[in-house]
């Protein structure tokens, strides 16, 4: 680990997109998480308080978030949105002072807004960890999956990573197209012409499949966007998922990844998921050591 690495990465005070971070504060956090992985221990020097604040559905996120804090020595404080003023009409600024009087250190945070944490970034003091906001960003499962895609290849210097499904609502692919793009890997779409987005991207798995080194599936997100009348389950699988005949095309060491929550059958086909070539399940694992290391490294910047 470089010293300019570990320089830079004491600074941080938030998290909030992979846009605001540079290549050193990448690179620092995924050694750290290679370190958690490999038994070391937190280098917090005093007790933390965190609390998890999501105001959208989450399995793993929330719940690797949770294990995180309670490995490297946080004390978690439970809320529950769904049982929060949030329903009498508090702000989400409102919301997050309280916590930090009560004496919060640091909370993360899931919301439906982009961006919902422009309004945190004055008048708040306590740490900010964005764990997804809207259709925007998603800086802790980018971390994970580089990670991930480190420990497979050790590099991302002149990878092929194909990102496949709805690009448009994204914000994984948003994030890891941010960061691995600056790491050096070559990154390239794949989904219906609709759902691009901003983004050029292939429509045919005849243009990326055979030279990719990571397909990266991604689930059809229905609650932010009104899919088509014509759209179809089936319709989908047979033109944009990955099936076994096309699986059998992908060249030799590649991988599949997916952040999941996975449509199977949608998105990848079932006999897939935990195929060979996977890496879905491992993804879940590896993000518990991602996310220690972004708490830890958001805290040591706060000491």
């Amino acid at each position: 680990m470089t010293e300019r690495r570990k320089s830079e990465a004491q600074m941080m005070k938030n998290l909030l997109s992979m846009e605001h971070l540079t290549n050193e504060e990448i690179l620092y956090m995924l050694d750290r998480a290679q370190a958690f992985e490999n038994g070391e221990q937190s280098q917090l020097t005093r007790p933390y308080h965190v609390a998890n604040l999501f105001f959208e559905p989450s399995t793993r996120t929330k719940t690797s978030f949770e294990m995180a804090e309670r490995r490297i020595g946080c004390t978690v404080i439970p809320f529950d949105a769904g049982f929060s003023s949030a329903l009498k009409g508090e702000t989400m600024y409102d919301t997050v002072k309280t916590l930090e009087m009560i004496g919060l250190d640091a909370v993360v945070i899931r919301a439906k807004e982009d961006e919902y944490y422009n309004e945190l970034l004055e008048g708040i003091d306590c740490a900010v960890i964005n764990a997804g906001d809207g259709a925007g960003q998603h800086p802790s499962q980018s971390l994970l999956d580089l990670y991930t895609i480190r420990k497979e290849f050790g590099t991302f210097e002149g990878l092929n990573i194909t990102i496949v499904g709805d690009i448009s609502h994204s914000r994984v692919a948003k994030s890891n197209a941010t960061a691995l793009t600056r790491l050096g890997a070559n990154v390239r779409f794949l989904c219906p012409e609709e759902w691009a987005g901003d983004f050029e991207a292939a429509h045919s798995w005849d243009e990326v499949l055979e030279d990719s080194d990571v397909i990266m599936l991604l689930r059809i997100q229905h609650e932010r966007h009104a899919v088509s009348k014509n759209f179809s389950k089936d319709s989908y699988h047979d033109e944009f998922g990955l099936t076994p005949a096309r699986e059998k095309r992908m060249k030799p060491g590649a991988i599949i990844m997916h952040p999941a929550p996975v449509n199977r059958d949608v998105e990848i086909a079932d006999e897939l998921v935990e195929c060979e070539r996977s890496r879905i399940f491992a993804q879940v694992r590896n993000g518990v050591y991602a996310r220690m290391a972004i708490l830890e490294t958001i805290l040591k910047g706060r000491q």
